[in-house]
């Protein structure tokens, strides 16, 4: 990714924060393997600052989407204290391989961080596990079975909106690690982080961003009723 691509990606723009539409597969933190990764390129967003900004939640490297960034320590604080609160409104669009058996529900099913020698880790629902709540309903299916789902969550587990889907009988599409690995390993996640709403300036309506989904994404979810719109005339001299 250079800095052209990446300013490409930029959704919203003011003096406290930045907000980017992430790729899939691109992870935000320098990993323990190296390679590519968010920080490293954060700098070509100082737009005139001293300093690059910063990240003010997380998404995980298979996710795309909105992803919030604070400009200054400043920022960072208000916008922490802002996802902490739980004021932070996120929209997440999912397509997964079967459609639930209600149109619309709330998950609340603590997960909890397991690991094996062999396989690794991941996440699990577990009585003794994070608390962790998700509301979600069916936006629109498909003849072959695949359903389009808005997820809210209300918590901000690792992997939630992925593990409680998949309790429903309803895994993403691509998702090897909690669906049917030999068949989902070739595709990539259907999971973005579709929208974000920010109360963050007491007097002025939240700033409410969205995305719009990503290209492995778009066939899917057209079969399941999203129609993409067109692209919007630009203004004339």
């Amino acid at each position: 990714m250079n800095a052209a691509e990446l300013e490409k990606r930029l959704l919203y723009r003011d003096g406290l924060m930045l907000v980017i539409d992430k790729p899939a597969g691109l992870p935000v933190h320098a990993g323990p393997g190296g390679g590519d990764n968010l920080e490293r390129h954060l700098n070509w967003l100082r737009f005139g600052l001293p300093k690059p900004p910063s990240l003010a939640h997380r998404l995980d490297r298979d996710t795309s989407g909105c992803l919030v960034l604070g400009r200054h320590p400043k920022a960072l604080r208000k916008l922490g204290k802002l996802f902490q609160d739980g004021k932070v409104e996120k929209t997440y669009w999912a397509v997964t391989r079967h459609a639930p058996a209600e149109t619309r529900g709330q998950i609340d099913a603590p997960l909890k961080k397991l690991s094996t020698r062999s396989g690794g880790w991941h996440m699990a629902i577990a009585e003794d596990g994070q608390h962790a709540v998700t509301d979600w309903r069916v936006l629109g299916t498909s003849p072959d079975g695949l359903c389009w789902i808005e997820c809210h969550p209300r918590t901000g587990r690792t992997h939630q909106i992925r593990v409680h889907l998949a309790s429903l009988g309803a895994p993403l599409l691509g998702d090897a690690q909690y669906g049917d690995a030999a068949q989902e390993k070739p595709l990539t996640l259907h999971l973005q982080s579709h929208a974000i709403s920010l109360p963050l300036y007491p007097s002025r309506e939240p700033v409410t961003v969205s995305a719009e989904p990503p290209s492995h994404m778009q066939a899917a979810l057209q079969t399941c009723g999203w129609v993409k719109e067109p692209p919007k005339a630009s203004a004339q001299a």
